[in-house]
């Protein structure tokens, strides 16, 4: 299976190509430079593994929640590839994509992922690992007051994203004895839409051009059923 993933939902930048179990990326930290980067990264990786839109298998993105002009960029420029080489879409959240990069790179399982939405406000889901090694939503993704959040019943969670930076006091006194450690610089990377992605086209959870539209949250809930 060839996919080709990006994310642009926060202040990182990333694009990542899996070919089967092999993931190669490119990834900055660069606010306000998505639409000057994103595409030569797509090029880089494409050029770097020799091959051209067409012998990929599908995409994917990082819907959101997130930055409203970073899931503009990520959208248009994942339709535009996907109307001109026909491919099918694997629309994937961003807090489950930072959700899957806390497990693969601290090595914990169970993750309250939140992003800074502004406006005192926080995107915010929990997330268990189950045994293939994937994040899985537990509960629901909300936008709320960061002294509103869901309490998870288990304790030994880590809390990862920007929602830390400026609510991190908040959120401990929120969460209590259920908290296990936190990480304030986490962001989404498209490595993890890529693992992501690919069990969502395999579950049939594809969408064509058209569908492959942001998730913005705030004006909405996505609730998924728990496994």
């Amino acid at each position: 299976m060839k996919l080709l993933a990006i994310d642009t939902s926060t202040e990182a930048c990333s694009a990542a190509l899996g070919i089967d179990n092999h993931v190669i990326s490119r990834h900055e930290l660069a606010p306000r430079r998505h639409a000057e980067l994103i595409l030569p990264m797509i090029d880089s990786l494409l050029s770097e593994a020799g091959l051209t839109f067409s012998q990929l298998d599908a995409l994917a993105f990082g819907r959101g929640p997130g930055s409203f002009t970073g899931l503009r960029i990520a959208a248009g420029v994942i339709q535009g590839i996907a109307f001109g080489a026909d491919l099918p879409v694997v629309a994937v959240s961003s807090l489950a994509a930072l959700a899957q990069g806390a497990g693969r790179e601290l090595g914990v399982g169970k993750v309250l992922a939140g992003f800074d939405a502004r406006m005192h406000e926080v995107y915010w889901a929990m997330y268990q690992t189950d045994s293939t090694g994937l994040a899985r939503l537990y509960g629901e993704e909300v936008v709320c007051k960061p002294d509103s959040i869901p309490l998870p019943d288990e304790t030994g969670w880590t809390g990862v994203g920007s929602a830390w930076h400026e609510y991190d006091a908040i959120l401990q006194a929120r969460l209590g004895g259920k908290l296990n450690e936190w990480h304030k610089d986490c962001y989404p990377q498209a490595w993890d839409v890529v693992s992501l992605g690919m069990d969502g086209l395999r579950q049939g959870m594809s969408v064509s051009a058209e569908h492959a539209i942001p998730v913005y949250l705030r004006d909405n809930v996505v609730t998924l059923k728990q496994n």
